[in-house]
């Protein structure tokens, strides 16, 4: 099993026939040069690539957005109805939203997704800001776990105080049982995420980091100098996942990579499917 946990649909022909909010993607998300990709597309790639499962995240922004929202729950949700045996489904609310609670309730009660995504940055908050905490309490009602963005984004107008990885160690501590994904194993400051995950066995990483130009060049210096192979052979291994950023970076060469570092063969069985789906509970409409 081979799972992508962090893909972002926005430029799916399916939910994408809005050319003003194709161009607010654009803008927002600060990727220009992407066109909009059919779904046989995206499953080539995923061949190519030999990946099982894409784990697809929302982006809603809405109250900086004129109440646009860039990729909604809704879009997700039809995305996975139209292929169950390849998506997986996350949730997306805006923390300042006065419907942000209804809307995390609907997304898990009614449209049956799997997790929450968060970005700090992007919405300039703390992971310990009040008015996340219902948020929290919803996931915990529903045993779903949270992909946070840590670490550097750029996106424009993130600012990065709001995701260096110590600043999710409260809510980590304050909530043993809810599983957090620190996502792009928040480079550049990927041994604070790794420190993290020792103490905390519900702290979890992606492997979807800036990667420059050579995905196994920066998978080697991230990965085994970083943050030596041997931690994360020996200590780390259950709690990292694989995931490519994709569209930003290219998910082919990522999965490639990931494969050429050294692991042994059962750390790479870990970080390339099972610790996503022990970090999800499972996979929805997975047949036995």
């Amino acid at each position: 099993m081979f799972i992508d946990m962090h893909v972002h649909p926005a430029f799916y022909e399916p939910i994408n026939q809005d050319s003003e909010l194709e161009e607010l993607r654009h803008n927002t998300l600060d990727i220009h040069k992407n066109g909009t990709a059919p779904l046989e597309h995206i499953f080539n790639q995923m061949k190519c690539a030999g990946l099982d499962y894409l784990c697809l995240l929302p982006e809603d922004y809405r109250t900086q957005q004129g109440g646009k929202v860039l990729v909604s729950n809704e879009e997700i949700s039809q995305l996975v109805n139209m292929a169950p045996d390849k998506f997986i489904g996350f949730a997306g609310v805006d923390p300042f939203a006065e419907d942000a609670a209804e809307e995390l309730e609907k997304a898990f009660a009614k449209l049956k997704l799997s997790g929450l995504k968060l970005h700090p940055g992007k919405g300039h908050f703390y992971p310990t800001d009040e008015r996340m905490m219902p948020l929290y309490d919803i996931c915990e009602k529903y045993e779903k776990p949270i992909i946070f963005h840590s670490g550097m984004s750029w996106e424009p107008d993130t600012l990065t105080k709001y995701c260096r990885p110590e600043m999710f160690e409260e809510l980590a501590a304050a909530r043993p049982k809810l599983k957090i994904c620190l996502a792009h194993f928040g480079w550049p400051w990927c041994r604070e995420t790794a420190m993290l995950m020792l103490k905390y066995t519900n702290v979890y990483t992606d492997t979807g980091a800036l990667y420059f130009d050579n995905a196994k060049e920066f998978y080697t210096q991230m990965l085994t100098r970083d943050v030596p192979m041997t931690w994360i052979d020996r200590s780390l291994r259950h709690q990292v996942m694989f995931g490519s950023n994709n569209p930003r970076f290219e998910q082919i060469r990522m999965a490639h990579a990931i494969k050429e570092l050294g692991f042994r063969e059962s750390t790479l069985d870990l970080i390339c499917g099972e610790n996503a789906i022990e970090f999800l509970g499972g996979i929805p409409n997975r047949k036995a």
